[in-house]
């Protein structure tokens, strides 16, 4: 097996510039970019008979980065999350999901192989052959058994384009219906999602890829800076009907980026304005560390009180249920739902029914209806997901207490691999990081 040495320096395309970095960025990308980052981005591509099979990176090379890198050499990975900023080294000890995750699973499933530093300072390799119990139980543990210094990927080929199909439908009956057929039946597509608008509006999305756009008429290059919000253009198919478009592939896989899912909408609310995007659309979105760094405490207080951003996995068969409770609650929209397989490994996430299943990620962003008690509300919801035997993605302020989160994550192997590897003393638990009382 040989390799070849990738820096994914992503060249500045005006779609993710800091208002305040702009100096830095200059220095970056025009007189080069220090060794140090070099070093620490590095991505290396594994071959086997002249053709990439996985590639082996540091975990603080991003989403961005990495498909700028592969999708000009014909490759990707199996899962690539929406958001530019997104580490490896995040999704791997937190989560991540995306549009094809009905076929390959969380991000943690296309993952072969992880190297760990462990609390004595030594340097453990661990895959499902190799120390597999270590394997198995860094996912969803937040940096908590060690610190991940690198990451083997299992890649793919990929194509120019994505094809993707837009199905509007009336009713959380038939959003559900449709999302369920297409992420379940026996050749799906290889991108299924779906926008919910209302309690009667949805937009269910197909897509898979290819290597053509014959009619140049349906290319919409949707990344660029001046189109409109992604989510936006999808809620235009409500009124015109069922279409079908073809977008570049780094396009499709970033389409979230611009408006951070919908959140721009509440940062600047005349941000998809024709003349706003225009003038200024190069300079969307602002990086998410800026704007907390920006946050007074005022401003983030209010955020906490009147805001909420939840990523709830519930199985598919209880979507609709769910989505109905979360319209009782919260009434946010559009809320996010993209399904996802789930084996049943090792490890923190294990099915109730001790086999493979198909699950589905709720993802709700936005100002809830009033009256809104963001302690109280979010504990209402982590009941109904415990009750369903779902979980909640841990990015989010958890409210639950210590045997109510150990009642929903399986923490058996987890705990017994704190005490193998003398854990205790020199990390906390994952409790401890996400819950927002026990971290206070």
């Amino acid at each position: 097996m040989t390799g070849l040495s990738v820096k994914p320096d992503e060249p500045l395309t005006g779609i993710s510039v800091d208002y305040l970095y702009i100096i830095y960025l200059y220095i970056i990308y025009i007189q080069g970019v220090p060794e140090f980052i070099h070093y620490r981005n590095t991505l290396y591509l594994h071959y086997q008979l002249e053709h990439p099979v996985c590639y082996r990176c540091e975990p603080l090379v991003s989403m961005g980065q990495l498909s700028h890198t592969l999708n000009r050499l014909g490759w990707t990975i199996p899962i690539l999350p929406e958001l530019d900023d997104l580490t490896v080294g995040g999704l791997v000890m937190g989560t991540g999901i995306e549009t094809s995750s009905h076929i390959y699973g969380l991000f943690q499933h296309i993952c072969q192989e992880f190297e760990v530093v462990t609390a004595d300072g030594s340097v453990v390799t661990c895959s499902e052959k190799e120390n597999s119990d270590l394997f198995y139980a860094l996912p969803w543990s937040y940096g908590t058994l060690g610190f991940l210094v690198s990451v083997k990927i299992k890649i793919i080929p990929c194509k120019r384009f994505v094809k993707l199909d837009y199905h509007p439908v009336y009713s959380l009956d038939k959003a559900m219906e449709l999302l369920t057929f297409e992420s379940t039946r026996e050749i799906p597509a290889e991108f299924v999602e779906c926008l919910v608008f209302s309690k009667d509006k949805a937009v269910v999305m197909t897509g898979n890829m290819t290597d053509s756009c014959e009619n140049l008429d349906r290319l919409n290059e949707i990344g660029t800076w001046h189109k409109p919000w992604f989510f936006k253009h999808v809620e235009g198919f409500l009124d015109s009907g069922p279409g079908s478009e073809v977008i570049p592939i780094r396009d499709y896989y970033h389409r979230h980026s611009r408006s951070i899912f919908w959140e721009m909408q509440d940062i600047i609310p005349f941000g998809n304005n024709v003349v706003f995007r225009y003038l200024f659309g190069w300079l969307i979105p602002p990086k998410v560390s800026l704007l907390k760094w920006t946050q007074g405490k005022a401003i983030k207080k209010l955020y906490e009180e009147h805001h909420v951003i939840q990523d709830m996995l519930v199985p598919i068969k209880d979507g609709l249920k769910s989505l109905e409770f979360f319209h009782d609650e919260v009434a946010v929209y559009p809320i996010w739902l993209c399904p996802f397989r789930l084996p049943d490994n090792p490890g923190m996430l294990r099915t109730s029914t001790g086999k493979e299943e198909m699950y589905l990620d709720i993802g709700v962003y936005g100002v809830p209806k009033e009256p809104f008690d963001c302690g109280k509300t979010i504990r209402r919801i982590e009941a109904f997901v415990k009750k369903v035997n779902g979980f909640q993605m841990l990015y989010a302020d958890s409210y639950m207490t210590k045997a109510e989160f150990e009642a929903m994550f399986d923490h058996t192997l987890y705990k017994e691999m704190r005490t193998r590897y003398k854990c205790e003393k020199a990390f906390p638990e994952t409790y401890e990081k996400v819950n927002k009382k026990a971290r206070a």
